[in-house]
């Protein structure tokens, strides 16, 4: 079996397991006691912060641990739509995940489109003529969603550069970093954002667990009540296990960014090698893209059907985003770069990681061009 699905779900590193399971050999343990099982539980919990903070350039206390990706990115949307008491617009990207636009479109704020081109960048132009007319007395504050990389096509957006223009103009920023991180360097400070979210089991860490980092002083409102955990702005009991596997898989997924960027090189062969003999186009080829990230698109060739067909074959691949209930659909996000509905609907994505080797990368090639000359290439 060959395991090209990384950006749907990482495999868990031995450093996650180890650490998890250590916190289990602890037993009964609520970071909210305060004897002595408590204290060490809260320990594991304020440690792992230290080591997600120091992954993005932040301090810890900014730090909010929640059940995964998506749930920061409600935390985000939502939780700053409820602070400025819906004085505001949310400006969303085409290439949102879906966590992003469907909590954005459920927040009751007023919404716009940011989009991109056909290069599936952030259309900077668009935005900086956009802030430059913004009327915040019949708009509200101004808060652009934008992705720092692209789930479906590893394309990496002018984050900083946004963020820039949304702050001249007096708005805020909210990042979803969760493919991101671990796959090139993520800082806050440099990024200039206001909210970034993130998620363990992208990088190698356990499932159902992420973070919110919040600027100091940006406007945000808790959207889960309870007991008052992470300062109040995420009730529940903390997932010790979990936030211990995330510290774990974040300290060794930064630790080996040179790793991961050395796999461009052997993305970018496979890649000519399907050009040459199966006639492919790679979406976002000329755009800065993560290092194990390839979506490519043969004509005719339905993505559902090559995804099927590369099952059979033993390699795991995806068509679009894997977090849709398991649906193979035509790609919003390829729609976005002005993609015709025929290429949206006969992309496929692989993605590599932490534990692939060269021979990966061949073993997809086969396989693909396999199931081009019985289907297509006759």
């Amino acid at each position: 079996m060959i395991y090209a699905d990384h950006n749907a779900t990482s495999p868990l590193r031995p450093q996650a397991r180890d650490a998890m399971l250590a916190v289990f050999d602890l037993g009964a343990t609520n970071p909210s006691s305060v004897h002595a099982k408590g204290r060490t539980a809260r320990g594991v919990v304020e440690a792992a912060r230290v080591q997600v903070g120091g992954a993005i350039g932040s301090r810890a206390a900014d730090i909010i641990f929640t059940g995964g990706g998506t749930e920061a990115d409600a935390l985000a949307v939502q939780g700053v739509v409820d602070a400025l008491e819906g004085a505001c617009t949310l400006i969303v990207s085409s290439i949102e995940h879906e966590a992003i636009a469907k909590s954005a479109g459920h927040s009751g704020a007023a919404l716009q489109t940011a989009y991109v081109t056909p290069a599936g960048l952030l259309d900077l132009d668009d935005l900086r003529a956009r802030m430059a007319d913004w009327d915040q007395d019949t708009l509200g504050t101004p808060i652009l969603c934008l992705m720092l990389a692209n789930n479906e096509t590893g394309i990496i957006q002018p984050v900083a550069e946004a963020a820039a223009i949304m702050r001249e103009a007096g708005g805020l920023t909210v990042c979803d970093a969760v493919q991101a991180l671990g796959k090139i360097p993520v800082n806050v400070g440099t990024l200039g954002v206001d909210y970034l979210s993130l998620s363990a089991h992208k990088i190698g860490g356990p499932q159902g667990v992420g973070a919110l980092w919040h600027r100091s002083g940006a406007p945000l409102k808790a959207i889960l009540y309870g007991g008052g955990q992470e300062r109040s702005l995420r009730s529940g009991t903390e997932n010790v296990a979990g936030i211990a596997g995330f510290g774990a898989a974040v300290e060794v997924a930064v630790r080996d960014l040179p790793k991961y960027a050395a796999l461009a090189k052997c993305r970018d062969a496979m890649e000519a090698r399907l050009k040459a003999d199966g006639g492919i186009v790679v979406i976002g080829e000329g755009s800065p893209r993560l290092a194990g990230t390839s979506n490519f698109v043969r004509a005719g060739f339905r993505a559902e059907t090559q995804v099927m067909a590369l099952d059979l074959a033993g390699v795991c691949v995806s068509a679009g985003s894997a977090c849709s209930s398991g649906k193979v659909k035509r790609s919003v996000v390829l729609m976005a770069m002005g993609a015709s509905d025929a290429l949206a609907e006969s992309a496929i994505r692989t993605s590599f990681g932490w534990n692939s080797v060269p021979a990966d990368f061949d073993g997809v090639a086969d396989a693909w061009l396999e199931a081009a000359r019985r289907m297509v290439l006759k």
